[in-house]
């Protein structure tokens, strides 16, 4: 064990039990994965992807390049999960991954001996010849080697849910710059969201021994945290990362509501997602220790010196106790006096020729190496020695290695704006950032305690100021500034594999042999090499492959540039997008108000766009589906039946120059009809292909009401919205849906006029005061208001009545009572098909108002929409695909191919499809509607129905589409 017997911030109260490749160890409450398999001794984690090398634990939150592995088990396994960012919880599982059969004995480690193979660029070179190989031989390997992790098979179990929320100002990060601006923008009365990653407030100040206002920091950082929680204008969301800086002040983030622990609470989502809209945002996501390349620098035991000191002081942790520091600047000392206070013997190699005294001081009980640099390591599975470039071996257990901070930038940079690299602190800074953003702390480079606490509370004022809020400067806590002196370094060159990369095993001979081969746009060597391509996205080794690519081709770093950032700045998971937005839940389904009535009776139902609809209604002794739809069907033809229709589109249009507007939407004349009275219409879209079709009913003089397709519904509205706002403006009129506010019945059959007398009170329902094609408002039987539209879209007598919501499953009982057989959407859809009514199959939108036999319905008196492009050549052409009714065939299935009679089964002799197709009760056989190429000059002749995929292969008879009552006697009756 490593742990420390005093110190950290973890609960030494309580044990922790969880597992490692099947072996049982213990942490605490406030540790990660990574801490804890460092107090359990445990140095080796992972394998690289490429070589298969030993890896272990590098860094100390979302930098960590090598530590990745499979929590959890069976369908919530996780893969490719950082330790370092893995909160520990009783029972945890963690499995190392990218080996076989074990971590420690790892075959496919042999790819090591052929390093010289897989160099940079290897795929490109290695697998060219011979050319059949690549199928066969090359493409099946390189699959099945390809990955790290093994995502779980099973559907995932946990829920995940979506929130939007809006705020003066976004403060990302809650270190130490992200605190001071929050409590300033607060304080000046900003409504404030702190978003951080960390489980605790602090960020850096959790892994330092500095003090603020004469304490410790990191109980600084949690008494402005709770004062924060307790302003009601705050909201504190940790465990958050902010992935996407997006437009106009939007920002996208994920919080882990429930990845802590181990399994998802019921009604708990595992996890959030945010979309945050702010005024201004302060970015305070601090800097992130770089490495230093040279030989052997990826073994286990190498690890970043800020991370060395952060497992000391936050965790408790002591990563070893023979530890060589190498660093180029005054911050690598810190990790040295950290670590010679947590008991560590430490040497300390600095590539500098000397240092401050009072920087050497700081670590006066350790060696020190000035001018030297280290060449290599040595041990198999872990660190055993470090090698110096002047020959000396040092027996190590732990090598810690300080080669500068990077500013973390990476959402200053998702609106396409490259950083500038800074010569003074030899990094890349913020150049432009995105509208309302400032950048502040260690991520505009205030590389200092009080520098970032100054920096924090300035930026925190000017959001405040920025959107409106007098804010008053902040009292500065004290704090000092520590020393911060650097020299950079980059590469140490060696005999043997410098790692830039660790998790693509890209080296610094892979960047030179990029550079050599002309790749020397960094775009081009990052895709030659995968240099930043791993799932840390090169937080580690950008840069330094970024310096050893301007030394090779003789250009400064400021001219070599970086690479663009993009969203997400670290893996967002699929799920924390979607939200409630899976299966059953991907909409909303919705129900008409007769649903449980109809359940009630029987019904079982169908998805029609988002609403279930009674399907058909089941009877006793009935042997299928088929029996009810013929019931139901014959009902209809030969007494009377009733349909709930509640899901039509229905919109109500009101004002003077409502007509006009309507007129321009319809391609038939609208602003002639009298209140009233009610017309079918049809919309073209601009293209001139039919849009939708529905009824128009004119209520009053200035008030109409339409219906439109289920399916359509939306789509019509927002088409006639565009029609208002954007080509005629100056009308006067307002529009609104209306589908939720009406409950709507069909009421079919020779009996339908007798059932509807029975039902309204002191209203004339006979067919002079109610003709076909009129409407009118009544009142039924116990005073329910209703508004009644005689009209048919099954061919018989037929009415709609409409009712508000409440009121439904009485009417539905009136008309139960009165004899009425209910019908669902395949009885309904049978009717349409006899009466040869075009309905969704038609309404594809590749077919015109001549294609469905409705050409006769364009105005030629008015201008409309779709109306001049409607007669392009190719929509009047004879020989389009035109609506046909089809007969006599055995089986006809709706997408079945029409060809002629003995033809080819090819594409170039397919004349149409089949678009509707049913049993017909009323005709005793199978009929349907399809369209066909010169169909009208076809009646009356044979035709192939081909369906390949269904085995269908049969002849039917081309007929007209309308096969009972072509003259219309019934529903004008």
């Amino acid at each position: 064990m490593t742990r420390l017997a005093t110190g950290g911030r973890i609960d030494r109260s309580e044990s922790l039990r969880f597992s490692f490749d099947g072996r049982d160890l213990t942490g605490h409450p406030g540790d990660t994965l990574a801490s804890a398999l460092l107090a359990n001794g445990v140095r080796l984690v992972g394998r690289s992807f490429k070589y298969h090398r030993p890896r272990g634990i590098w860094g100390f939150g979302v930098e960590e390049p090598n530590a990745l592995v499979e929590l959890r088990g069976g369908a919530r396994q996780e893969p490719n999960t950082r330790a370092t960012t893995a909160e520990l919880f009783e029972g945890l599982r963690a499995q190392s991954q990218n080996r076989w059969p074990s971590l420690r004995f790892d075959l496919r480690a042999v790819n090591g001996l052929f390093g010289p193979l897989l160099s940079a660029g290897f795929y490109y070179k290695t697998f060219m010849w011979p050319a059949a190989f690549w199928e066969k031989v090359y493409e099946p390997l390189i699959r099945r080697a390809a990955g790290l992790g093994r995502a779980a098979t099973a559907p995932d179990p946990d829920h995940y849910e979506r929130m939007h929320a809006h705020c003066d100002v976004l403060v990302i990060g809650a270190g130490p710059t992200g605190l001071a601006a929050a409590l300033a923008a607060a304080r000046g009365g900003a409504r404030v969201i702190v978003a951080d990653e960390d489980f605790a407030p602090g960020g850096r100040l959790l892994a330092e021994r500095q003090e603020i206002d004469g304490g410790p920091a990191a109980d600084w950082a949690a008494r402005i945290w709770a004062e924060l929680g307790a302003m009601p204008d705050v909201t504190l969301l940790p465990r958050t990362t902010v992935f996407g800086v997006f437009d106009q002040g939007s920002y996208g983030a994920v919080q882990r509501l429930s990845d802590h622990l181990p399994e998802t609470a019921p009604g708990q989502p595992r996890q959030r997602g945010w979309t945050i809209v702010a005024k201004r945002a302060v970015l305070a996501a601090g800097a992130l220790e770089r490495p230093i390349a040279f030989s052997g620098n990826d073994r286990p035991g190498v690890m970043s010196a800020a991370a060395a000191r952060g497992y000391v002081n936050r965790y408790a942790v002591l990563p070893g106790r023979r530890a060589v520091v190498f660093t180029s600047g005054d911050d690598g000392w810190r990790s040295a006096a950290d670590l010679l206070a947590a008991g560590a013997q430490v040497t300390v190699v600095e590539a500098r020729d000397g240092v401050a005294p009072a920087v050497a001081a700081s670590a006066a009980q350790a060696r020190h190496v000035f001018g030297a640099r280290v060449a290599g390591t040595g041990g198999r599975l872990g660190l055993s020695d470090v090698r110096l470039a002047n020959g000396e071996t040092i027996a190590a257990d732990l090598l810690a290695v300080a080669g500068g901070w990077n500013p973390t930038l990476h959402l200053a940079g998702h609106h396409g704006a490259r950083p500038r690299w800074d010569e003074t602190l030899h990094a890349f800074l913020p150049d432009t950032a995105p509208p309302g953003m400032i950048v502040a702390g260690a991520a505009m480079g205030r590389m200092t305690l009080a520098a970032c606490l100054a920096d924090g509370a300035a930026a925190g004022r000017q959001a405040a100021e920025e959107t409106g809020h007098a804010a008053p400067p902040l009292d500065l806590p004290q704090a000092q500034d520590e020393p911060s002196a650097l020299r950079p370094l980059f590469h140490v060159p060696g005999r043997t594999k410098a790692f830039v990369d660790f998790q693509h095993d890209v080296t610094a001979a892979d960047i030179e042999l990029a550079a050599r081969e002309g790749y020397r746009s960094v775009e081009h060597a990052k895709r030659y090499t995968t240099l930043g391509m791993a799932t840390d996205q090169g937080r580690t080794a950008n840069v330094v492959g970024l310096a050893i690519l301007a030394v090779a081709t003789g250009r400064g770093i400021a001219e070599t540039g970086t690479t663009l950032f993009r969203p997400p700045y670290t893996p967002v998971t699929i799920g924390a997008l979607a939200g409630h937005q899976t299966g059953r839940d991907f909409r909303p389904t919705r129900r008409t108000p007769l649903h449980d009535w109809a359940a009630r009776h029987g019904a079982s139902f169908v998805e029609t766009g988002p609403w279930l609809r009674a399907q058909w209604y089941a009877r006793p002794g009935e042997a299928g589906w088929r029996d009810s739809v013929d019931r139901e069907a014959q009902a209809v033809r030969a007494d009377a039946g009733f349909c709930d229709v509640s899901t039509l589109g229905k919109i109500e249009v009101v004002g003077p120059d409502a007509a006009a507007l309507l007129d321009l939407a319809y391609a038939n004349d609208i602003a002639s009809l009298k209140p009233g009275r009610i017309r079918y219409g049809i919309m073209l879209r601009e293209d001139g292909f039919v849009f939708d079709d529905g009824t128009c009913a004119r209520l009053e003089q200035d008030r109409f009401l339409l219906t439109t397709t289920t399916a359509n519904a939306a789509r019509v509205l927002q088409h006639l919205e565009y029609v208002h706002q954007v080509l005629r403006p100056e009308l006067r009129l307002v529009m609104l849906s209306v589908t939720d506010a009406w409950a709507q019945i069909a009421l079919a059959g020779p009996r339908a006029r007798d059932v509807l007398a029975g039902l309204v009170t002191e209203t004339d329902v006979s067919n002079t005061a109610f003709p076909h094609m009129s409407c009118m408002s009544a009142s039924l039987v116990g005073g329910i208001a209703a508004r009644l539209y005689r009209l048919s879209f099954s061919g018989e007598l037929g009415y709609e009545i409409g009712v508000a919501p409440d009121h439904a499953p009485v009417l539905a009982d009136l008309l139960l009572a009165a004899g009425a057989t209910p019908y669902g959407t395949e009885a309904l859809g049978v009717l349409r098909i006899e009466k040869g009514h075009a309905g969704g199959g038609e309404l594809n939108g590749q077919t015109t108002a001549g294609d469905l036999g409705l050409g006769r319905m364009l105005s030629r008196r008015k201008d409309f929409i779709g109306r001049v492009m409607a007669q392009r050549p190719a929509l009047v052409d004879p020989s389009r695909p035109v609506l046909v009714g089809l007969r006599g065939a055995a089986t006809l299935r709706t997408g079945a191919h029409l060809l002629e009679p003995g033809a080819a089964a090819t594409t170039e002799n397919d004349l149409g499809h089949v678009t509707a197709a049913c049993w017909s009760p009323h005709l005793g056989g199978m009929i349907g509607l399809g369209l066909l190429s010169g169909g009208q000059a076809r009646i009356g002749t044979r035709i192939r129905v081909y369906d390949p995929l269904r085995g269908g292969d049969a002849e039917a008879e081309v007929v007209s589409p309308v096969f009972i009552d072509p003259e219309g006697q019934r529903s004008r009756g």
